[in-house]
């Protein structure tokens, strides 16, 4: 049986390429060189993912990151 995963989404609209995700969880998150916007390193995580993707979520500030479990 697998395991449930939760998927990670980013607009990239409302990005404005703070950083905060990238500082908070590099292993997920990274930042386009061109202009500063999020890039995602992958886009489905474990469950029991770490609680430093979560906080990066609720930490950004225009809520372009986006969590569905």
């Amino acid at each position: 049986m697998s395991r449930p995963q939760m998927k990670l989404t980013a607009d990239l609209n409302r990005c404005i390429g703070a950083g905060q995700c990238v500082l908070i969880e590099p292993d997920v998150f990274e930042q386009e060189p061109t202009d500063g916007t999020v890039r995602l390193r992958r886009d489905r995580l474990p469950a029991a993912s770490s609680e430093a993707v979560r906080q990066a979520v609720q930490l950004c500030p225009v809520k372009a990151l986006r969590l569905k479990e």
